[in-house]
């Protein structure tokens, strides 16, 4: 049996331990806070950013420019993206596995249109590990025939399979396709339709890997650890890293042209159109298209209020029917969206009120008050989008590798504060005079053509 005494001996050392703790504490909220800017900095002509929050926890990740845009053949940049964390040439993903768990660190790989994203998440003490990780990743990956037909065939049938499946993502892949043909138009992921087997093999995803892991396609860019940290051990790690591909070819890029048309589905599975116009670049060149996307179709800010949006107030009345707006931004083009979902009938009632909306803000006759609170909405999510880790880190990332430069959300949120209700007319005229984009999927009996809701193809 414990005395009492080894007790209370036992209480008092806790006691003091706990106060030896406090002071460090203290220290920890005094700490200086982030201004919540990325610092940048070329490493060995490696872009590199960072921002330190100065909390216990830092998220570090490869961006690349190799989203669908830039693949040379279908389906690589998932192939890519799917022998992330496998086996390098020092590790087995066994042992990548293993190590990242024991440390309590979290790997993930993903990708958009422009960009291939590696993450890792882990206590910030673990830096250099993780980010020798990464750089083995990008320069020492194995290629390998089992690898890719027990892993990548098998995955890619699964993201089909929910990309067919998925009328929203479906109608939104269509969208892009319509508007901008090659390039961007790229689906996010081939449908099982495509003959992708005989261009998505090892061989053709290792000959894409040498061009996209070079200096000038990656940026490196880490949220919760200080730049010369950071710094330090990328110059230590990614110094294997080449500044071109082996086999001397780069990407493949084209300026984006825009083009509009329309494109109609039959499917079983729901319904969902998408209304597109040009839109506004990463760089913010056209800013009333971000406010024009908040007064079309921003959700309810309030919980249990319709919201102030146009097409919250045309579509109280209609059950079934979801819709959301927003400017798809890219490194040389964007995309204003309006997508509706939900039973054929209210989506129908629901495209037709988007035509009147337009043409409404067109003519002038928004009301002032509508006008401030897109303003203010559309400036809130910018900013939001600067706080968060993951959006921000690739909002940075891809900002690096297109034009050499952190993309400045700050910046694009003071240029919406010059936008005014004849701004915003202008848009709208211009819009509704240009070719739109109108992607439908579902039953096509019911949901109408563009030009039943007035816009030109």
């Amino acid at each position: 049996m414990i005395s009492r005494s080894s007790l209370a001996k036992s209480a008092q050392q806790v006691v003091r331990r706990s106060c030896s703790v406090q002071p460090l504490q203290g220290r920890g909220f005094a700490a200086a806070a982030s201004s919540g800017a990325f610092e940048t900095a070329d490493v060995s002509g490696l872009k590199v950013a960072s921002r330190d929050a100065h909390g216990p926890t830092t998220k570090l990740a490869i961006v690349a420019k190799a989203g669908t845009r830039y693949q040379p053949l279908p389906g690589l940049t998932v192939g890519l993206e799917e022998f992330a964390f496998k086996n390098t040439q020092r590790r087995s993903a066994l042992r990548i596995t293993r190590e990242s768990e024991l440390l309590g660190g979290q790997l993930s790989a993903t990708h958009t249109r422009e960009a291939l994203v590696l993450e890792a998440s882990f206590l910030r003490d673990d830096l250099p590990y993780f980010t020798e990780l990464l750089a083995e990743v990008v320069s020492m990956t194995k290629y390998t025939t089992h690898e890719f037909h027990e892993d990548v065939e098998r995955l890619l049938h699964l993201k089909q399979a929910a990309l067919d499946a998925n009328v929203d993502a479906l109608a939104l892949d269509n969208a892009h396709a319509v508007a901008f043909h090659n390039g961007l138009g790229a689906s996010i992921y081939p449908s099982s339709s495509s003959p992708v087997q005989k261009y998505l093999n090892e061989e053709y995803i290792a000959s894409y890997a040498d061009v996209v892991y070079s200096k000038p396609n990656i940026a490196v860019v880490a949220d919760g650890a200080s730049a010369s940290d950071l710094s330090g051990w990328v110059s230590k790690f990614f110094k294997d890293v080449p500044a071109t591909s082996q086999s001397g070819q780069s990407l493949k890029t084209e300026a984006t042209k825009y083009y509009g048309g329309e494109q109609r589905t039959s499917h079983h599975a729901g319904n969902s159109m998408v209304i597109a116009f040009p839109g506004s670049d990463a760089a913010g060149s056209k800013p009333e298209i971000a406010v024009l996307a908040a007064l079309l179709g921003g959700q309810p800010t309030i919980k249990w209020a319709p919201g102030f949006s146009l097409l919250s107030k045309a579509t109280s009345g209609a059950s079934g029917v979801s819709f959301s707006a927003a400017n798809l931004a890219y490194s040389d083009a964007g995309l204003l969206t309006i997508q509706l979902s939900g039973n054929a009938a209210s989506v129908r009632k629901a495209a037709e009120e988007t035509g009147k909306a337009l043409k409404s803000i067109a003519n002038g006759a928004v009301s002032k008050d509508d006008v401030t609170k897109a303003i203010s909405n559309a400036k809130f999510s910018i900013l939001e989008k600067a706080q968060l880790r993951s959006p921000s880190i690739l909002l940075t990332g891809s900002g690096l590798v297109h034009t050499g430069k952190a993309s400045d959300l700050a910046t694009l949120a003071k240029g919406i504060d010059g936008i005014t209700a004849d701004k915003l007319k202008t848009a709208a005229k211009a819009l509704l005079e240009s070719k739109a984009t109108v992607s439908t999927v579902g039953d096509l009996f019911v949901l109408p053509y563009a030009e039943e809701i007035g816009l030109r193809v």
